[in-house]
């Protein structure tokens, strides 16, 4: 059986989705903090049990009998992310898994500017610890977040951000596909898997001029200081500490730790990853003018 986690989460319920369109769903379970969440998959024959990080018990319950998990990393940074993916994986080993997959990240790096980073180096080293066998899927920066980071661009004309560098930017769908290719052939990758990207990497000028194309309005990309724009993110009521990991997303991008392109995913789907010109045309598509 394999199990994944945060089933009901988007990356979580993608990947079972997709997990189902190539093993039977007898073979399939989930581990979710609400059951009912997820009964639609339990009417499909897919194994359903609460399972949740800050209960290592539910955990044993959710992983019984699993070959492999896969382990969706915590909406949560810093110690509170490490300790509950920490939870995760000893429950995982207690359990007798032959294998732990984990969504990590292109960047994962313990000397990263963006915070989460160094916690996904830090899991993967807890995953190597741990002597189990391991697939650490090296995911590539969420096109949803550079969407994110325009903000209302498309309507204001104006893009304004701190200085930024190049990004792979790569869709949810193509991500879960991935992994459930992945989950579906057992031992493709061990360790930490190559970048799983999109083809390009592209910086916010390279979204406003896209986005520019689309609608046929002139976006013009303004640039900040940092600390501007840390003050404007308090402004608009953020925390201190979201303030300045949005910050830090700027100075990793600008320092190169998001840019490479590599053809991992290309290969494991079968075909070109979508595109953010694809994507920009969904969502400006379906925004008001």
């Amino acid at each position: 059986m394999i199990v994944i986690t945060g089933a009901s989460g988007q990356l979580g319920r993608a990947i079972t989705e997709q997990l189902l369109n190539r093993i039977p769903a007898t073979q399939v379970g989930v581990s979710v903090r609400d059951p009912d969440l997820a009964s639609d998959l339990a009417a499909r024959g897919v194994r359903v049990r609460h399972g949740d990080f800050r209960d290592p018990g539910s955990l044993g319950h959710a992983f019984e009998n699993a070959r492999q998990v896969l382990i969706v990393s915590a909406n949560a940074s810093g110690h509170e992310a490490l300790a509950l993916h920490r939870t995760a994986i000893d429950a995982a080993r207690a359990s007798g898994v032959q294998r732990i997959l984990y969504t990590s990240h292109m960047g994962a790096s313990p000397t990263s500017a963006f915070a989460p980073m160094p916690d996904h180096a830090e899991t993967e080293g807890m995953l190597r610890e741990s002597g189990v066998p391991f697939t650490s899927l090296r995911n590539g920066f969420y096109a949803d977040s550079g969407v994110m980071l325009m903000g209302p661009a498309a309507t204001t004309g104006t893009l304004t951000a701190p200085a930024d560098g190049p990004v792979s930017w790569t869709t949810h769908a193509d991500l879960a596909e991935a992994a459930a290719i992945i989950l579906a052939q057992e031992g493709r990758f061990e360790g930490p898997t190559p970048p799983l990207t999109g083809s390009q990497a592209l910086d916010l000028a390279d979204l406003a001029a896209i986005a520019t194309e689309l609608t046929g309005r002139p976006i013009a990309r303004v640039t900040v200081s940092d600390d501007e724009h840390r003050a404007a993110l308090r402004g608009r009521g953020l925390p201190d500490s979201a303030a300045d990991m949005l910050v830090g997303l700027f100075r990793a991008s600008r320092n190169g730790e998001f840019a490479a392109v590599d053809p991992t995913l290309s290969t494991l789907l079968g075909r070109p990853p979508q595109t953010m010109q694809e994507v920009l045309r969904a969502r400006l598509a379906a925004t008001p003018a």
